[in-house]
């Protein structure tokens, strides 16, 4: 499992496209890790793109890419990143020679990550079966009856089993991308991706892919903006669901829905992400004793932020800052 390792040189990224790549998808990731520099300027990542034979590659737009490599990209890649085709995912089972041969060039611990349908490859090729996964939701019924062994979650934006990952449609593509920046280097580094591309820093994996139903005509018209913009410049009170419709003008039954319709998630869940993503930037940034961290983001104890801190990111805080603080404080020097 790669998470959180420092990495000293350029990590390959490899982009395996194929007959029907959607072109928005082979480009979000070119770009993204193409602009991840180092507090130096350095690039972090070095992005190329491969196909099963090099050549010219039709897209789902009315033009075609020239792939100038072949499978043997793949032999030498830290990632494979395998983006959608409409024209194949759906259609088979089972990998054709080519793929599978293709596949069978990428070296064991090498990190895979699908967009969009690109999923299918991965449970065609037996990735996936047991683990965590999802895919666009109008694919979702076909992906379950062809693949029973895999845990399908079509209400996320991306799932993160460690070396294997997978987005729903392309948009969850970028938050994939700046997830595994953020994984690799850290908050500051893909906050300053985010930044450069124009475009919010974090959506979590775990917010929903599309809302399902349409807001009533009948039901109040406001929303919870304003209620999170106050809450994002005061994470270092103590504050309730109750305190955050009060500032929406709603009762908490209406706020609490139009909530989930407007974020995806609960009030709870997604205030406890925004101080656990404060916390992660003043790990990076500060030298702050963790239980002070604890205060500035509004957790009440320094227990309370290793708690929640690590149950999301999977690292407890002292370990985090070990891991990323000297590079956000040369940035910062």
């Amino acid at each position: 499992m790669r998470k959180n390792r420092a990495m000293p040189n350029r990590h390959h990224v490899a982009v395996l496209v194929r007959d029907g790549v959607l072109p928005l998808e082979l480009g979000l990731v070119h770009q993204l890790f193409g602009v991840a520099r180092s507090p130096e300027g350095t690039p972090l990542y070095s992005v190329r793109t491969c196909a099963l034979e090099p050549g010219p590659v039709r897209t789902d737009a009315d033009f075609v890419v020239r792939v100038a490599h072949g499978p043997e990209l793949l032999e030498t890649a830290d990632t494979v990143v395998i983006p959608a085709s409409h024209e194949l995912d759906e259609t088979d089972r089972v990998l054709s020679p080519a793929l599978a041969d293709a596949l069978g060039r990428i070296r064991p611990g090498t990190r895979l990550a699908s967009i969009c349908t690109g999923a299918f490859v991965l449970a065609a090729a037996g990735v996936l079966d047991g683990l965590r996964a999802t895919t666009h939701w109008k694919s979702v019924e076909r992906f379950r009856s062809t693949f029973p062994a895999v845990h399908l979650d079509p209400d996320v934006l991306y799932t993160d089993n460690g070396d294997v990952l997978t987005s729903a449609g392309e948009a969850a593509g970028i938050d994939l991308c700046l997830h595994l920046i953020r994984r690799d280097h850290g908050a500051a580094v893909a906050a300053e991706v985010a930044r450069t591309t124009v475009m919010p820093p974090h959506r979590e994996g775990g917010q929903a892919q599309y809302l399902q139903s349409p807001v009533s005509p009948s039901e109040d018209h406001g929303s919870t903006a304003p209620a999170r913009e106050w809450a994002l410049r005061h994470l270092e009170r103590p504050m309730s669901v109750t305190d955050l419709a009060e500032r929406a003008a709603m009762s908490t039954r209406s706020f609490t829905r139009r909530f989930r319709r407007e974020v995806g998630q609960s009030p709870r869940q997604w205030l406890i992400r925004q101080r656990v993503e404060r916390a992660r930037q003043l790990l990076e940034r500060t030298d702050l004793p963790i239980d002070r961290v604890a205060e500035a983001v509004g957790f009440t104890t320094a227990v309370s932020l290793r708690q929640h801190f690590t149950r999301t990111l999977g690292v407890p805080p002292s370990t985090y800052r070990r891991t990323f603080r000297g590079s956000a404080h040369t940035s910062s020097s």
